[in-house]
């Protein structure tokens, strides 16, 4: 049985006004971000909560919601990842196929083989998760192998001069940036169960299930969201290294 509104809005309040408040004692001066990021918050999960009703009473809409999904994340990781050197428009197809193609890929592979049923109160939450991983390892991955492409432009340079394609020059700093990208995941991995209790599993409890179907499904995201962002950062730092022409960042 779900709580009562009146208490959750309450305790929204109050953990938003902690975060404030902690955050002006420690002189980080984010309240109005936390307000706003709360305010969002508090919309986007309403709304999203009316659109999934609809979705689960029309499973013909799954297939737009997670189109539509997938172009928010991808829209949100290219805007990260755009810089002087790289344009929005050169780096969003990237992020697309970046993540389109680890969640799609993570996500087929437990539906073909049975995993979970493939009806859209699975499907759907499931696919998302998939996504929203996805993104952030997309966006860390991409972000960081442009740092350090500015930072060492010189060692960059050098192998262009020998005669190096771009995306072989900046290829050892794409791995570097690659595997730094899913460090989170693979802690995430390590530790589950015995340093957090994930997302999807306390949900799962909260909801009436069994700790062993919690525990089948958790396992599931973990191992689906590890496969969905090891694809997509390799993705999105070779993709990205293909058209790096110019220094991130440096002016003309």
């Amino acid at each position: 049985m779900g709580a009562p509104v009146l208490p959750v809005a309450g305790a929204v309040v109050l953990l938003a006004g902690l975060a404030v408040g902690v955050g002006a004692f420690g002189g980080l001066r984010h309240g109005r971000d936390v307000v706003t990021a709360v305010a969002r918050a508090v919309v986007q999960v309403l709304a999203v909560g009316l659109v999934l009703g609809a979705v689960l009473r029309t499973p013909a809409l799954a297939p737009l919601y997670l189109a539509l999904a997938l172009g928010v994340a991808s829209w949100t990781s290219a805007r990260r990842l755009r810089t002087d050197g790289v344009a929005l428009r050169r780096v969003w197809p990237v992020t697309v196929v970046a993540i389109g193609t680890g969640a799609g890929a993570a996500a087929g592979v437990v539906l073909a083989v049975g995993a979970l049923p493939t009806h859209v109160l699975q499907v759907v939450p499931f696919t998302a998760q998939l996504v929203g991983g996805a993104m952030t390892a997309t966006t860390l991955a991409g972000r960081r192998m442009l740092d350090d492409v500015a930072a060492g432009w010189h060692e960059v340079e050098g192998w262009l001069a020998v005669g190096a394609r771009t995306g072989e020059a900046v290829a050892p700093l794409g791995r570097t940036a690659a595997g730094r990208a899913l460090a989170p995941a693979l802690d995430q991995t390590r530790t589950v169960g015995l340093v957090t209790l994930p997302g999807a599993f306390v949900g799962l409890l909260l909801g009436g299930a069994s700790p062993l179907e919690a525990a089948r499904v958790q396992l599931l995201v973990l191992v689906g969201l590890l496969a969905a962002e090891t694809i997509a950062v390799v993705v999105v730092t070779r993709g990205i290294g293909r058209f790096l022409g110019v220094r991130p960042g440096a002016r003309g």
